[in-house]
């Protein structure tokens, strides 16, 4: 088939690469310009290189809305358009213009966790698994009938990245067997239910704070849904910012006021969370590794010098 594709940084590059090796002809690509936006930096392998590479036509739009884009596309005679991280709303005078629609290829279990950044929410949400939706594009953000889905469990021992490696790696074959399933008439979309999608924002900075009235749980999800090369969670000890690198939780109940640092534990040091944490019903944070705003890594025990102190979500100047 004829395929337009649409995408940005690395899901946007395999998506497109896998097209390709499938011996799909793509006569125009579509991508954004290069982004300030720390978690734009993140896993940017380029498509308009990919574009160079291959001798084809290539448009860079933060929005492609205009004229030329309609024109351009038209002029493709694209069978169908295939999309994959493309960051901004395309309008129905777009994505219609294909005689067979258009393909979304989406890194979560739609129609859970549409819009940015699903891997991490999924996490720090404790979900039991994440996945990859290869759905029909409508005119609202991720809501069309789905073609494929495929998933994969979510275990305590991984962070983002890791998910980040499985889903990624989905993104091709599920792009090409939804293609070939079109191509053949033997799609069967599937509508999403409505009644339990959710829409989530991009991330910045403020949602990477610790509050430490949460769950020991919950923070220990944040840590591992933030780690290198995404902006780390972190907190305060005083007026000192703490990223936080590697967390677990206590097996065993740890009581207090929330955010006291409490006991070294190996090469760790345990602190008290949740909101009710003084009923001694609660497990505790152990923070492992820790990084300072200098670059500097360290294990926890070798952050403070004597336990009794507080870590808290903002700055706190000296008494």
């Amino acid at each position: 088939m004829r395929v337009v594709a649409f995408g940005y940084m690395t899901w946007g590059r395999r998506t497109i690469e896998a097209v390709l090796a499938a011996g799909h002809e793509v006569p125009l690509i579509v991508t954004h310009p290069d982004s300030d936006n720390p978690y734009e930096k993140i896993f940017n392998e380029s498509v308009a290189e990919l574009a160079a590479d291959h001798a084809i036509p290539v448009l860079v739009r933060e929005r492609a809305e205009d004229e030329e884009v309609r024109t351009a596309i038209a002029e493709a005679r694209p069978d169908i358009m295939v999309v994959s991280n493309w960051r901004t709303w395309l309008p129905p005078e777009v994505f219609t213009i294909p005689r067979l629609g258009t393909l979304n290829v989406h890194d979560a279990l739609l129609p859970a966790y549409a819009g940015f950044a699903p891997l991490n929410w999924a996490l720090i949400n404790d979900e039991p698994e994440v996945g990859v939706t290869a759905h029909m594009m409508n005119a609202d953000f991720d809501a069309g009938d789905i073609i494929l889905q495929r998933s994969t469990p979510v275990t305590d021992d991984d962070t983002v990245v890791d998910l980040f490696d499985r889903t990624l790696a989905m993104f091709g074959p599920i792009t090409v067997e939804a293609l070939e399933l079109i191509e053949s008439g033997r799609a069967a979309p599937v509508p999403q239910n409505r009644r339990v999608a959710s829409y989530f924002h991009r991330r910045g900075d403020e949602d990477n704070r610790i509050d430490f009235t949460w769950p020991a749980r919950d923070i220990f999800n944040l840590v591992r849904a933030q780690v290198d090369p995404y902006p780390n969670a972190y907190c305060y000890y005083g007026e000192q910012r703490l990223r936080v690198l590697k967390a677990s939780v206590t097996e065993d109940a740890i009581g207090g006021t929330p955010g006291r640092i409490v006991i070294r534990r190996g090469t760790g040091v345990v602190v008290v969370a949740g909101a009710d944490a003084c009923k001694g019903r609660n497990p505790g944070l152990v923070l492992h590794r820790l990084r300072t705003d200098d670059g500097r890594e360290y294990d926890a025990a070798d952050v403070f010098e004597r336990m009794g102190g507080y870590l808290t979500s903002h700055p706190r100047p000296p008494s």
